[in-house]
This record gives C-alpha cells, structure tokens and sequence, in this order.
C-alpha cells in the first residue's frame, strides 16, 4: 500500500499544482497585472509548486536528502529523459530556437549550486543568494519582454527572447467562484499531496534499507518530472517539440535557485557526501551534453535520443545499486 500511497501523493500533488496555476494566473489577471509579468513570475513559480512543496516538507521533517534528491534528479531526469524520449518520436529542431543566453543562465547555476553545495549546508546565507540570483534573473527575463514587446517581432532577436504566448492557464471568462475554487484546492491539495509523498517515500527508503537520498534521486525525481515528460512527448506526436530544450533549461534554473533558495531559508538542508562524490557532477555532465544542441545548432534526433534515455536509465541503475 505504501507504493500507492506515494502514487496517490504524487497525482494529488500534481493537479494541486494545475488548480494553482490556473486560479492564480487569472487572479492576477483579473486585478490588472500585465500578461507579460504573469508569464514569467506566477506560472513559472506555480509549476513548481509540486517540487517546492516537496522540498519545504522534506526539509521540516529532518530528510534533507529527499529535498535535494529531487531537484538534482529532477534536473538529471529533464536533460536526459525529457529530452531523449520525445527525440526517439521525432527529431527535436533546437536550433531553430536561440536558447545560449538561458543556457550559459543554466550553466551558471549549476556551478553555483554545486559551489554551495561543498560548504556542506544550504543554510539561509545560501538561500538569500540562490534567491537574489534568481530574481536577477527574472528581472532580465522581465526587460528582454519588454524589449521585445516594445520593437516588435522584426526585432525580436535584438532582445533574445521568443514571442510570448498568453500565461498557462489563462481564461478571461472564467467566473470568480471558479478562480477562488482553483485557488482553494491547489492550496489544500499542494500540502496534503507533499505530506503523503515524503512519508511514503520515507517509507518505502525503511522498507528497502536505501538512503531518503536514493529515493529523492530517483522516486520522487522522476513523478515530479512526469508532467514535463509528458507534455513534451504530447508536443513531440504533435510535431511541436522545438520549445523543449527552452522548456528543460528554464525548469532547471528554477528548480537549483528558486526551491532550494526558499526550502534552505525555511529550514537548513544537510548535503550528503554522496552528492558531492557523484549525482552533482552527473548532474553537472548532463548539462554540458547540451552544447553541441545550443551553440553548434545541431538537432537531437532519434540515435541522440536512445543515447540521451540510454544514460538516464545507466544513471538510476548507478543509484540503485
């Protein structure tokens, strides 16, 4: 039972997560917050909802592994999965999107969480840098936007950054009682679906004598990155699989500064020495796959696919055993 109970979480806390979003996204339509700032603040945080409030309730209940297992699998399972999967059903054009600026953002990231991370402690000092980071970031993002939007398509690349679409979740004619419905059942649902996920997992470490850091690398990593996988393998039937290497680069930015930066204010997380000796340093080798897709325009096509899933699955097995 506790295998369905960890499912159970996870589903809970994955649609939790999509109520969020939606009723967020059009409060904050509704109050006049511009489409733009929503695109690029309040969806970005709330997709990431699942993940965070993992990492907030494993930090609380003392398995800092679980919190930090997710995201660097999650990063981990994003490069290597959620690229290579949907490549093995069509080849994935990434070189017709400039993504070398979000990337060199990624890289940066990386080799700061990885920097943080031998200090042995993601404390609050950490976590007020990780979150300053990102705000620069977003701020960046914010002025390219603006940028864009300002001179037009025709002088789009000036500013680095694609057309953006309307926020995830946006319905101008969705009533109120829907929007504080949404907004009611992401905020209950998030912590209750994180509850039943971490104690689960917990459990099912117990029960297979494994470190909590095997079951965030892996269990956990890889039900959180299930949304992103599957959209993409969605986009991928519908030939439309060129934004997933912009998609996997943002998430991964997010997922290094912005949970972990709220989860270390809220409680310290300890770094197992495991970390330090392997699944950073994967981690850190799965991004750098990547720089012959960016800077070379080289498209990931179906033999980089099985290549890219290949490792992902050596890579678990690695952990596991």
């Amino acid at each position: 039972m506790v295998f369905v109970y960890a499912a159970l979480g996870l589903v809970i806390l994955l649609l939790a997560g999509d109520a969020l979003v939606k009723g967020a996204v059009n409060l904050s339509l509704r109050m006049g917050i511009p489409a733009l700032i929503v695109s690029l603040t309040i969806v970005a945080f709330g997709t990431s909802a699942p993940e965070l409030l993992i990492s907030i309730q494993a930090a609380l209940d003392g398995v800092p592994g679980i919190a930090l297992g997710n995201v660097v699998g999650s990063n981990t399972a994003n490069v290597l999965l959620v690229l290579g999967i949907p490549a093995l059903i069509t080849v994935i054009h990434s070189s017709t999107h400039d993504t070398r600026k979000s990337y060199l953002i990624m890289l940066g990231s990386t080799v700061l969480f990885i920097a943080l991370a031998f200090r042995g402690v993601f404390d609050w000092i950490a976590g007020l840098g990780m979150l300053a980071v990102m705000a620069l970031i977003l701020w960046d993002s914010v002025r390219d936007a603006l940028c864009h939007r300002r001179n037009g398509k025709e002088e789009a690349a000036a500013c680095e950054v694609e057309e953006l679409e309307d926020p995830e979740g946006a319905d101008p004619d969705m009533p109120g009682w829907k929007i504080a419905l949404y907004l009611l059942l992401g905020l209950v649902g998030l912590p209750v679906g994180a509850n039943l996920l971490i104690d689960s997992a917990t459990e099912i470490a117990e029960m297979f004598g494994v470190p909590d850091t095997v079951i965030g690398l892996t269990l956990v990593a890889l039900g959180t990155s299930l949304p992103e996988l599957a959209t993409t393998v969605m986009a991928a039937i519908r030939k439309q699989a060129d934004v997933a290497l912009g998609n996997v680069i943002g998430s991964n930015v997010f997922n290094l500064l912005a949970i972990i930066g709220v989860a270390a204010l809220i409680k310290p997380l300890q770094v197992d020495p495991q970390f330090l000796r392997f699944d950073l340093w994967v981690m850190l080798g799965a991004s750098l796959i990547l720089v012959p897709f960016v800077f070379l325009g080289r498209d990931i096509g179906r033999i980089w696919g099985a290549i890219l899933s290949a490792l992902y699955v050596g890579y678990v097995v690695a952990v596991l055993v």
